[in-house]
């Protein structure tokens, strides 16, 4: 049902609930994820998440990069 409705509604509106299912869904991996390390801060959690989601190496240069921001 829920799919069928999505396939009606117009572009606009499909773009609208992807990026609302999107943010949804990256909001539950930052939950989980300080649950996971409850004393991180939130930077340290942004590096979990882009380590997970998008490779070390990224996450390496964030971290990085967050770091030389703090100095």
């Amino acid at each position: 049902m829920q799919l069928e409705l999505f396939r009606r509604a117009s572009p606009a509106r499909r773009a609208s609930l992807a990026l609302s299912w999107s943010r949804t869904m990256m909001g539950l991996a930052r939950r989980s994820l300080r649950r996971a390390h409850p004393n991180a801060t939130e930077d340290e959690i942004g590096v979990l998440f882009v380590s997970l989601h998008y490779g070390e190496e990224l996450a390496r240069r964030l971290g990085e990069d967050l770091a030389a921001r703090r100095s």
